[in-house]
């Protein structure tokens, strides 16, 4: 049987270190589990990823290009400005449901390391900026106020919170009818352009 490639190899011990970070937490998974698990050597995984920080950053990266996947495809469903806004909630209410959910990586990854590792840190704070600016690029769209934006924002990240907590999708829909709330006060007070 021929030898996968660095990249197919590379792919299979970050969909697993994906798999075990999120629902274990990264701490709790040693470099022994992540060998087991994906079936490949730690010479080779550290070959690959020259430490688990490293490999961390790569599953991060992963999750932003899905989290953003997610969100836009959520925002395109809209066919109003507000509609586009409230579309991110409705996208929280189904992630929520999902069976294996456990809250938003970032926020995980930033209680467990975030103290530690200033480059994880970065990388989460790098991330939750880049949903503000695009939530302000929906608000601006819609004609809202800048200060807007981080309201929806902190909705939409409170609810991530207490859904991981509470164990319950329920927030989102709470969370849904705030930004509404706000969303057509902002818009009622702001004039026309």
């Amino acid at each position: 049987m021929p030898a996968q490639t660095d990249d197919a190899v590379r792919e299979k011990v970050l969909a697993v270190a994906d798999r075990l970070y999120y629902a274990r937490g990264m701490q709790t998974v040693g470099m022994d589990t992540l060998r087991t698990e994906a079936g490949v050597s730690l010479k080779r995984i550290y070959q690959l990823f020259p430490s688990k920080e490293s490999l961390v950053e790569e599953v991060l990266h992963r999750r932003r290009e899905n989290w953003n996947g997610l969100v836009e495809a959520a925002v395109a469903s809209g066919t109003t400005p507000r509609a586009r806004l409230l579309a991110v909630y409705d996208m929280l209410a189904r992630w929520f449901d999902e069976d294996d959910f456990r809250g938003c990586v970032f926020i995980n990854t930033f209680a467990e390391l975030g103290a530690s590792t200033p480059r994880i840190a970065g990388l989460v704070r790098e991330h939750k900026a880049q949903f503000q600016e695009r939530i302000a690029e929906l608000v601006a769209e819609a004609g809202g106020p800048t200060a807007l934006a981080a309201q929806l924002a902190i909705l939409a990240e409170g609810a991530q919170t207490t859904a991981a907590i509470a164990g319950t999708g329920e927030a989102a829909g709470h969370a849904r009818t705030a930004a509404e709330t706000l969303i057509d006060a902002a818009l009622t007070a702001t004039p026309a352009r």
